[in-house]
């Protein structure tokens, strides 16, 4: 609720730092759109993140696959920022940290970005929005919550 209501304007701030430097995973803005329970996103043509605010989803292409995360850090849901110098997403709260893939590495939090399960259909990532992977609960459904490009 507290991201869905001051999570834009939060994101906002943590993004004001990103300097030229970003363009070692850029970042842009996106709405999705579908039904209540799925959202659709163009495939990124390269690496980067694209934030859906609306949605408090960040669609990430790395590595030659794309995956769909909740924007909130699982330790107590503030919003996660991108640091282009140490290729990293960072909580804005308490600084726990996390690989392009939503892989946690250090901090307060103790598991994963969580990730929505998505699926390729034609020139779309589509993201099925009302259930989500928590790697602490299910390793292999989180771990496979991606798609191969």
């Amino acid at each position: 609720s507290f991201l869905r209501r001051g999570g834009g304007g939060l994101l906002t701030l943590a993004l004001l730092g990103l300097g030229s430097s970003a363009d070692a995973l850029p970042i842009a803005f996106v709405d999705g759109v579908g039904a209540d329970n799925e959202r659709r996103y163009p495939i990124p043509t390269a690496d980067g993140a694209t934030i859906d605010r609306r949605a408090q989803i960040i669609l990430v292409r790395h590595g030659g696959h794309v995956f769909a995360m909740a924007l909130a850090c699982p330790h107590e849901n503030a919003a996660v920022k991108w640091l282009a110098s140490d290729g990293r997403f960072q909580c804005t709260k308490h600084d726990s940290r996390y690989t392009p893939e939503g892989t946690y590495t250090s901090g307060h939090a103790t598991r994963n970005l969580d990730r929505f399960p998505v699926r390729r259909e034609q020139n779309e990532i589509v993201v099925t929005v009302d259930r989500v992977f928590r790697s602490d609960q299910n390793l292999a459904q989180w771990t496979a919550a991606g798609v191969a490009l």
